[in-house]
C-alpha cells in the first residue's frame, strides 16, 4: 500500500485563539503555555490521543456495520495498512499539538498466525513509532496489551481456567511492556476486559483472583527486571464485556492490590464512564483513589446518563470536570499520568475532521474546567468550608484521639461528664452547590 493521500482538511496545528475566537478549530480556553500555579497548562493536563478508538474503531454497532470507511481498515497487506494508519495517527498528533499518545498492541500492529509473528509485527511498528517520535513532539503516555478481543480470551486471560492461555497472555504482555519501555512510556496499563465471570455456576472465584494476583505480580517482576520506571495502572470497570469484573471500582481494586501486596508498584487509571457503570460519580472515584494513595491517571470521556452501557463519548461537561480537577490539583496533580482521550466520535460523525473537532472541544472543556478548579482552590471556596467543618479534629483532643492517646473508656467517661452536649452543625450543601456555580 502506498502512502495515503491527504486525510484531514487542515494543514496547520490547532492554536489558541482566545475565548472570542471565531475559528471553529481554535482553542478558546486551552492556552498551553499559560502558567497556572507555577506550571504550564499543557503540563497540568498532559493530554493523550488514544490509538484504538481514534484510528481503529470503524463506526459499527450491534445493529449496523462500519460507517467510517477509513482507507486503512481494509486491504490484503495488514502491515502496510498498519504503517499507513501510523502516518495518519502522527498527523493527528501534530495537528492537535498534544504531548502524548497511548496504544494497544493489536491496534497498532496486526496479530499474526502465531505469537512470535504478532510480536514481530508489534516490534516493527514500534520501530516506526520510534522513528516518528524522534522528529515529533509527541511522547508515549502508556501502552497496553489487548487481552480481551481474541476468542482465546473469551473466558479471561489471567483468570482463564486454562493455564496455557495464561501463558500466552504473559507472552503478549511482555512484548507490549518491552515496546512501551523502548518508546519511553511513562506508565503501563493492565485492563482486565474479560477478567471476571458470566455465571458463578462455572467459576472458582478464589482460584481466579489468585491467578490474577499472580499475573500482575509477574508483570511487576518483569517491569523491574527491564528497568521500567513508571507505575503499572489497573483500570477499574464493573461490567461489560463480562457480567462482573474483578476490577469493579476503586475500592475493589484497592482491596485486590492490598491482598496481593501490589500497592507499591500499581496505581489506578480511572474513567468517568466506568465510574458511572459502578454506581459512582467520576469525582467519587478520583477522590477515593487520592484518599487511598492509588491515583495514577485518567481516561477522559463521558457516558450518556440515559444509557446503561459504556458509550465512550468525548468529555464536554465542564461542571463535572471542574470538581474532578479540583480534587486532582488539590492532591498534587499528575506525576506520570495524564488525560487520555479514550473516547469515540459518534458513528454519524464520518468526516475525518470530526476527529479534530472532538478533541479540540474536549481539550477546551478540560482547560476551562481546570481553570475554574484553580480559581476555587485559590479562593478556598470549597477547601475553606471543608477545613472549618473538620476543625475539631485539628485541636488537641481530636489529635489525641487519632494518635491513639485515648481509650474507649476515657472517651465514654468524657461523654458522660456533666455539661457534655455536642450539637450538630449544618452541612451547607445547597450553599456549596451554588458556590460552585459561580465558578463554572
Amino acid at each position: 500500500m502506498n502512502a495515503l493521500p491527504k486525510f484531514f482538511g487542515v494543514a496547520d496545528p490547532v492554536a489558541y485563539g482566545g475565548k472570542d475566537a471565531k475559528n471553529p478549530l481554535a482553542f478558546r480556553w486551552y492556552d498551553k503555555d499559560r502558567i497556572v500555579r507555577g506550571k504550564r497548562l499543557e503540563d497540568h493536563l498532559r493530554f493523550a490521543v488514544c490509538y484504538w478508538h481514534s484510528f481503529c474503531w470503524p463506526g459499527g454497532d450491534p445493529f449496523g456495520g462500519e460507517t467510517f470507511l477509513r482507507p486503512w481498515h481494509h486491504g490484503s497487506d495488514a502491515m502496510a495498512m498498519a504503517r499507513a494508519k501510523a502516518d495518519i495517527a502522527f498527523e493527528l498528533f501534530r495537528l492537535l499539538d498534544v504531548p502524548f499518545f497511548t496504544f494497544h498492541d493489536v491496534d497498532a500492529a496486526p496479530e499474526g498466525a502465531t505469537l512470535a509473528e504478532s510480536v514481530a509485527n508489534l516490534n516493527a511498528i514500534g520501530d516506526i513509532f520510534e522513528k516518528k517520535m524522534a522528529s515529533a513532539k509527541v511522547r508515549l503516555l502508556w501502552g497496553t496489551a489487548n487481552l480481551f478481543t481474541h476468542r482465546r480470551y473469551m473466558a479471561g486471560a489471567a483468570t482463564n481456567p486454562d493455564p496455557d492461555i495464561f501463558t500466552y497472555a504473559a507472552g503478549q504482555v511482555r512484548a507490549a511492556l518491552e515496546v512501551t519501555h523502548r518508546l519511553g512510556g511513562q506508565n503501563y496499563v493492565l485492563w482486565g476486559g474479560r477478567e471476571g465471570y458470566e455465571t458463578l455456576l462455572n467459576t472458582d472465584l478464589k482460584r481466579e483472583l489468585d491467578q490474577l494476583g499472580r499475573f500482575v505480580s509477574l508483570v511487576v517482576e518483569h517491569k523491574h527486571k527491564i528497568g521500567f520506571k513508571g507505575p503499572l495502572l489497573i483500570e477499574p470497570k464493573p461490567k461489560e464485556p463480562t457480567k462482573h469484573q474483578y476490577d469493579f471500582d476503586v475500592a475493589t481494586c484497592y482491596g485486590f492490590l492490598q491482598r496481593y501486596d501490589l500497592l507499591k508498584d500499581v496505581k489506578l487509571n480511572i474513567e468517568q464512564n466506568h465510574a458511572i457503570l459502578a454506581g459512582h460519580s467520576f469525582q467519587h472515584e478520583v477522590a477515593l483513589a487520592q484518599a487511598l494513595g492509588v491515583f495514577g491517571s485518567l481516561d477522559i470521556n463521558r457516558g450518556d446518563d440515559l444509557l446503561g452501557w459504556d458509550t465512550d463519548q468525548f468529555a464536554m461537561n465542564v461542571p463535572e470536570l471542574a470538581l474532578v480537577f479540583h480534587d486532582l490539583i488539590k492532591g498534587g496533580g499528575f506525576t506520570s499520568g495524564g488525560l487520555n482521550f479514550d473516547a469515540k466520535i459518534r458513528r454519524q460523525s464520518i468526516d475525518p475532521d470530526d476527529l479534530i473537532h472532538a478533541h479540540v472541544g474536549s481539550m477546551d472543556a478540560c482547560a476551562r474546567a481546570l481553570l475554574a478548579a484553580v480559581d476555587m482552590l485559590d479562593a478556598e471556596a470549597l477547601t475553606g468550608p471543608l477545613a472549618e467543618r473538620y476543625a475539631g479534629w485539628t485541636n488537641s483532643e481530636g489529635q489525641a484521639i487519632m494518635a491513639g492517646q485515648r481509650s474507649l473508656a476515657e472517651l465514654a467517661d468524657r461523654a458522660l461528664a456533666s455539661g457534655f452536649d455536642p450539637q450538630p452543625r449544618s452541612g451547607r450543601q445547597e450553599y456549596l452547590e451554588s458556590l460552585v456555580n459561580r465558578y463554572v
